[in-house]
């Protein structure tokens, strides 16, 4: 932990919480250490990743209390905080913790080094009520130029500790406390606490990339290690389903967004594709659909990426985790486009993604995910064909590619928030009345695979992607209930066709 000029920023701050003593001069400190390949960056691309950490710093302090005064040195960032910012202390260190760049923040007071009876006398009147009965150690890193080394002041201090405080015993090789010292030039800093940082690059760092979130484990994580990783992620929805499903979406990008990423101005893009799901089930073979539908969304997310000056594409998928994401399948997929497609989660497997989803906040929003249950293949190919995929691309209508790009919506994603507190979603209803008709929004293979049967309630089979389209021939004196099996492309659609001004519409969930 040598406070060298390699690898930290200093930040400054009074933020004094557990002082019990009074010593002139004594300042509240952060010391946060670089991420170590930033410290082995040339000086030219060092300085340049460290005036965007101290940006970021300013960006995101400042919204915590705007008297936080941050100033970038030659070697380091001081940050200097008002008396009245105490009262926000775990604030700003979980912004710390939060803010890629860093590998970890040591928080210390600082004073003036005059010699070693000064000193001890700092670290009892800190540290003795917590030694009493404990073992321990003292451990000095020291940079610059003394009259003495750094274990001529560890023997010092620590037999004053052991003889002036009610401590056991020093311990050197498993210590309950560790009492550490920093010794720079002429000032001292004793460690108080050491608070573990994400790591990284700085945030916006790097170029800018467009991550393709659905919501879901796989993608939040992506969209979380581009981010910590130092590129600036736009968040890129393609809407299956309604409002539901991109109300959800928008949930995880702007939680993301919040905690990892909130120095950088990014969007929210959605892109409607209910149309080109349509077109997918009524012309495309079943076994390609799969396939077929992530060709379409990396050439729209190319117009979108070329469109906002993005570099790459970044996708959550993972070697076979499911058909679609076989080395072969992913091959002609990305034979569609000629931008660079990101996977930071290729080799990753399933539980290591839940995992990282549940260290950064996101699990339960991705859980509780709506899941779209559209493009269904029967048996999806792991070995897709480019020239087999290429005949069935023929009978697509691709005008709805451009149809989908012109009614493309585009969000700073800072504005989401405000929109989410009012976003509900239905109630679903169990209890059926004679006027209720039950419309079963599942794919056709799917409505035969397992008929829906309610005695004495009416039902028609109306698949998903043709409900824009037919709803408004049906008899509009009745009252409509969705139905799908997991209850949520039901509740996707009744959204939509409410959002449309129809309020004869709900959902239905059977009792389990």
């Amino acid at each position: 932990m040598c406070i060298g000029h390699r690898g930290y920023l200093l930040l400054i701050g009074i933020l004094v919480k557990n002082a019990n003593f009074e010593y002139p001069n004594r300042l509240m400190k952060f010391i946060v250490k670089l991420f170590p390949e930033v410290t082995i960056k040339s000086p030219p691309v060092k300085k340049r990743l460290i005036q965007r950490l101290q940006a970021n710093l300013k960006i995101i302090l400042q919204r915590i209390d705007p008297k936080i005064k941050v100033q970038r040195l030659w070697d380091r960032v001081d940050i200097i905080c008002p008396v009245q910012t105490h009262d926000l202390y775990e604030q700003v260190v979980a912004a710390l913790e939060d803010t890629s760049g860093i590998a970890h923040v040591i928080q210390v007071l600082e004073y003036p080094l005059e010699d070693f009876h000064q000193v001890l006398e700092i670290v009892k009147d800190f540290w003795a009520d917590r030694l009493s009965g404990k073992t321990f150690m003292v451990r000095v890193k020291r940079s610059g130029e003394h009259d003495f080394t750094s274990n001529e002041m560890e023997r010092f201090i620590g037999e004053g500790l052991l003889h002036q405080t009610q401590a056991l015993k020093v311990d050197l090789e498993s210590p309950q406390i560790k009492v550490n010292l920093e010794v720079k030039d002429n000032r001292v800093f004793l460690v108080e606490r050491r608070i573990n940082g994400m790591g990284g690059y700085p945030q916006a760092s790097q170029e800018a990339v467009v991550s393709l979130i659905s919501g879901g484990f796989d993608s939040a994580v992506a969209s979380y290690l581009t981010m910590k990783r130092g590129a600036k992620t736009h968040f890129l929805f393609f809407n299956l389903g309604g409002a539901a499903h991109e109300i959800g979406v928008k949930q995880v990008s702007y939680y993301l967004w919040k905690k990892f990423g909130s120095a950088a101005r990014v969007k929210f893009i959605s892109v409607p594709f209910e149309e080109v799901v349509g077109e997918l089930l009524q012309n495309i073979n079943h076994s390609y659909r799969g396939v077929v539908l992530k060709r379409m969304m990396l050439r729209v997310a190319q117009r979108v990426a070329d469109k906002i000056k993005a570099e790459a594409l970044v996708t959550g998928e993972s070697i076979a985790q499911v058909s679609s994401q076989t080395l072969t399948n992913l091959g002609v997929i990305d034979q569609v486009t000629s931008a660079l497609v990101l996977r930071p989660l290729i080799t990753f497997d399933k539980q290591k993604i839940i995992d990282i989803a549940a260290q950064i906040g996101v699990y339960e929003l991705a859980a509780c995910m709506p899941e779209y249950c559209g493009v269904i293949s029967d048996r999806p190919t792991v070995r897709a064909q480019l020239k087999r995929v290429e005949e069935d691309e023929k009978n697509f209508d691709f005008g709805l590619l451009e149809r989908a790009l012109e009614n493309t919506i585009v969000s700073s994603i800072n504005t989401l928030g405000g929109e989410l507190n009012q976003s509900q979603l239905l109630t679903p209803k169990q209890d059926l009345v004679p006027n209720d008709v039950v419309v079963d929004v599942r794919e056709t293979s799917e409505q035969q695979k397992k008929p829906l049967n309610i005695p004495g309630v009416e039902i028609i089979t109306l698949p998903f992607f043709q409900i824009n389209e037919k709803f408004v021939s049906l008899d509009q004196t009745r009252h409509y209930l969705f139905y799908c099996e997991k209850g949520v492309m039901s509740q996707l659609h009744a959204l939509h066709i409410k959002d449309q001004g129809f309020k004869n519409v709900g959902v239905y969930r059977p009792q389990c």
